[in-house]
């Protein structure tokens, strides 16, 4: 029998298979939404126009302009643009940039979501918003963000380059390993994230192979859907919090930082979960869960380093006493020494078995 558990699920719609972008348009009216505001990045243009076209008397307006962390001005302005268009739902197209401005817009106005992601971040699949301002970045929880629908069309992310996917899957993967010793962890979760984990594994070794490989690309899709489950229920932990402080303080790329931190955070505290640990590294086909993440970054190209993402040593100081003055909880208890050690260690890229954390 499984320990005691509280597990909650989310009520998300998913829409899954290649050709489904034909179907936003139905999912659009199936919500009631009149005027819809649609948001893309760059990427995902010509996917928004496809939907626009499709919408046709339901089409309000557009955003192409989105960044990364959802810096407030920006944000603000696009509430400004819901309001001037008078808005009842947004389409968002592409990475966590595009879903993440449009949950700003739903944290403020509770208008519904119809995600379309592109990427393999899994924002689509989690109630929490995040915003940047003044060098900082803020977190929430908030159902009112969770996206009412989730299309995923492996088409639209065949074409996406080989480092951005390989990033993606990095924070993906980031998602799947947190997600088993946080606070709120539960058996289903755990199992939740080890199937994500190993969709995400051997969908991207495929892609690697051939990047226009459709099955591997759902593969991929399905993984960040299953990723995003289990961290929009077992929330987030020290990781995310550390890549957090890193992109908003220090405005670093958010999958790549991910990738740097993911296996020293891994390496403090995979032992205190030890049947999570054992599956996960099934899951990716690794003798030790840190190592092998480290080397799947490695060998996928995605830069295992803070340092190669344009942080410098003082900072991954300064981030680490700034982190720990915050007294952060942790299934290892973790002080100043314990960061500093594992910020260092990320920032040079050191392969988490040659070098000691402090546990």
């Amino acid at each position: 029998m499984p320990e005691s558990f509280v597990h909650t699920g989310f009520p998300s719609r998913i829409v899954f298979g290649a050709g489904t972008l034909d179907q936003v348009a139905a999912e659009v009216e199936s919500l009631q939404i009149s005027k819809a505001l649609v948001i893309a990045t760059g990427s995902a243009r010509d996917a928004a126009d496809v939907v626009e076209l499709g919408l046709e008397d339901r089409f309000a307006g557009r955003i192409d302009e989105v960044r990364q962390h959802v810096p407030v001005e920006r944000a603000d302005a696009a509430r400004a643009k819901a309001r001037e268009i008078s808005a009842d739902g947004i389409v968002a197209l592409g990475g966590g940039s595009a879903i993440g401005l449009a949950k700003a817009i739903a944290l403020t106005t509770g208008l519904p979501i119809v995600a379309v992601p592109t990427t393999y971040a899994g924002s689509e699949m989690t109630p929490v918003w995040g915003q940047t301002a003044d060098g900082a970045k803020t977190t929430g929880t908030d159902l009112a963000v969770l996206p009412r629908t989730v299309v995923y069309d492996p088409v639209l992310s065949r074409g996406l380059p080989l480092g951005i996917t390989a990033a993606s899957v990095a924070n993906a993967l980031a998602h799947c390993v947190e997600a088993t010793w946080t606070v709120k962890a539960d058996p289903i979760t755990e199992l939740t994230a080890v199937e994500g984990a190993r969709a995400l594994h051997d969908g991207l070794l495929a892609v690697v192979e051939d990047p226009h490989d459709l099955d591997a690309r759902g593969n991929l899709l399905y993984g960040a859907c299953l990723a995003g489950s289990a961290l929009a229920t077992a929330g987030t932990g020290l990781h995310h919090k550390l890549c957090h402080l890193l992109g908003g303080t220090y405005g670093l790329p958010h999958a790549e930082t991910h990738a740097a931190v993911l296996p020293q955070v891994t390496h403090l505290n995979a032992p205190a979960v030890p049947r999570a640990k054992s599956r996960l590294e099934s899951a990716i086909q690794a003798e030790n869960l840190a190592t092998g993440l480290y080397d799947f970054f490695s060998t996928t190209g995605v830069p295992t380093s803070l340092r190669a993402l344009g942080l410098s040593e003082q900072q991954a100081k300064e981030a680490a006493q700034q982190f720990a003055a915050g007294n952060p909880a942790n299934v290892v208890p973790v002080d100043e020494k314990t960061l500093t050690e594992l910020l260092l260690a990320a920032w040079s890229g050191e392969r988490p078995s040659l070098q000691g954390v402090t546990r």
